[in-house]
């Protein structure tokens, strides 16, 4: 976009209708100072121009989608590879512990769920060589309430626009659809109708503060259309309402439900000691909880860690050869703080070299990363301690960044150098042992500036965007 970005006139009246533009097509949400009401609300913050993304690097990611729902469900199911994986995570970290014993109590009594909904999102940058070429890697998946699938389901729309207006009508015919909002939406129509009850509903479970309200709506829309009830309730709704029948059926309000869909519970700020106890009721309950609490473990930096261990793959896909390299190739350098000559090791070569690393607690949610002079100290002090092991340390990944324009509201125009992350929606429905849906379901780019390390767009860092295939 080089002519583009030298014609400040043309850039100031694109970024006035660009505004517009995602207003009309609702890339909205609600304001920091009225976060759960609807009668203020602005736009979503967003490129000004869609990003260049490597088409090879664009069709891999989606190639693999399907590949980690299979890895994702695999692990959920493996009982003694979460035990293993976790078992010194667990000793130091409050959280993952609260969330293992959960699963731990649900395996004993039994599960009273039998169809599985997997929605999950995979992240990737790419990575550019000492050659110059790019390589796809994973930063991580996210398998509860990964979000702006509804969102960037409306922001093509805006870019189109925006291209045509700067009088680039053919780039503008190039953008591709993109819709995962209509893909999350199938995997829990899928999961409703198998669970065999055409009157129950289908609950959001959704945090108390609701800023990404209209996120959620374009999903929870897709459903109504396809007359499927929905339901929006807090852990204290459970808590207070919630019960279980004989058959360990939920009801809320005297209402069957069907499917609960997490868009909260991520993070150990969402729970006190009553939303933990509605944590528990939900899981013991015949509903599909999207994730199960299995699944949200499955998710775990550590797993993640563990899963680069060399033949780890293929014990969890054993008859999966070929899915098994194509996950491989997407797997950065990941590294074990554990107890131990290895780990010793790890954090003196972290210590040494900080730039060369990014150290990962066992959170969700963005913003949680620590960097440079903050890796250090934080090793240095935690070197000696079991305290380390709550953490990862994967090999810092260095995309080539470029400019563009972030829009965000009450906010100058001005050009930033940025970098960009793809998100590849997953969606995946097995009823007992058997898989009966298995897709990628629409894709999300999100650009920051590369000042900020860390971050998405609800920690308010990052932008949507929209690739541009190159």
């Amino acid at each position: 976009w080089e002519d583009i970005l030298r014609d400040q006139a043309a850039i100031e009246e694109a970024a006035t209708v660009a505004v517009d533009a995602a207003l009309l097509e609702g890339v909205l949400m609600r304001t920091e100072g009225q976060p759960n009401a609807s009668d203020v609300v602005n736009y979503a913050p967003f490129t000004l121009l869609p990003s260049a993304v490597p088409s090879a690097l664009f069709e891999e990611a989606y190639a693999v989608q399907q590949d980690f729902n299979l890895l994702v469900d695999a692990i959920s199911q493996n009982k003694e590879f979460l035990e293993h994986t976790l078992a010194s995570t667990i000793k130091v970290d409050d959280f993952t512990a609260r969330l293992f014993r959960i699963h731990q109590q649900v395996l004993e009594e039994g599960l009273a769920q039998s169809v599985f909904l997997g929605i999950n999102r995979s992240d990737y940058m790419f990575d550019c060589g000492v050659d110059g070429t790019a390589a796809l890697k994973q930063i991580e998946i996210n398998t509860i309430a990964a979000s702006f699938g509804g969102l960037t389901s409306r922001t093509v729309a805006v870019h189109r626009r925006v291209l045509q207006v700067l009088g680039k009508p053919e780039k503008a015919s190039r953008l591709l659809p993109n819709n995962p909002s209509k893909g999350l939406a199938l995997g829990i129509a899928k999961a409703w109708e198998l669970y065999g009850s055409p009157s129950a509903v289908v609950m959001f479970l959704v945090e108390e503060v609701q800023r990404n309200i209209f996120d959620q709506r374009c999903v929870e829309n897709e459903l109504w259309n396809r007359n499927i009830r929905v339901i929006r309730k807090r852990f204290r709704d459970v808590f207070e309402k919630g019960s279980l029948d004989s058959a360990r059926r939920l009801y809320m309000d005297g209402q069957e439900v069907a499917v609960v869909y997490y868009r909260e519970g991520y993070v150990p700020e969402n729970y006190d000691q009553q939303n933990w106890e509605a944590r528990l009721l939900l899981e013991r309950s015949k509903a599909v909880k999207c994730p199960d609490i299995a699944t949200q473990l499955a998710g775990t930096k550590k797993v993640q860690q563990e899963l680069s261990r060399p033949g780890m793959l293929e014990k969890l896909l054993p008859s999966h050869t070929e899915a098994v390299m194509r996950i491989r190739a997407t797997f950065a350098g990941l590294y074990s703080l554990d107890m131990g000559e290895e780990g010793d090791q790890i954090v003196a070569a972290a210590i040494a070299d900080p730039d060369r690393f990014v150290l990962k607690p066992q959170r969700e949610g963005g913003g949680n990363n620590l960097y440079g002079e903050e890796l250090r100290q934080v090793l240095e002090k935690t070197r000696d301690s079991p305290e380390r092991t709550s953490y990862i340390l994967m090999d810092k990944i260095r995309p080539q960044p470029a400019m563009n324009y972030l829009l965000r509201a009450h906010s100058p125009l001005q050009a930033s150098e940025c970098i960009s992350e793809l998100g590849i929606f997953g969606v995946y429905v097995r009823q007992g042992k058997e898989m009966v849906m298995n897709k990628a379901a629409g894709h999300l780019l999100r650009t920051k500036a590369i000042e900020h390390a860390d971050g998405g767009v609800a920690a308010g860092v990052a932008v949507l965007d929209t690739p541009y295939l190159v």
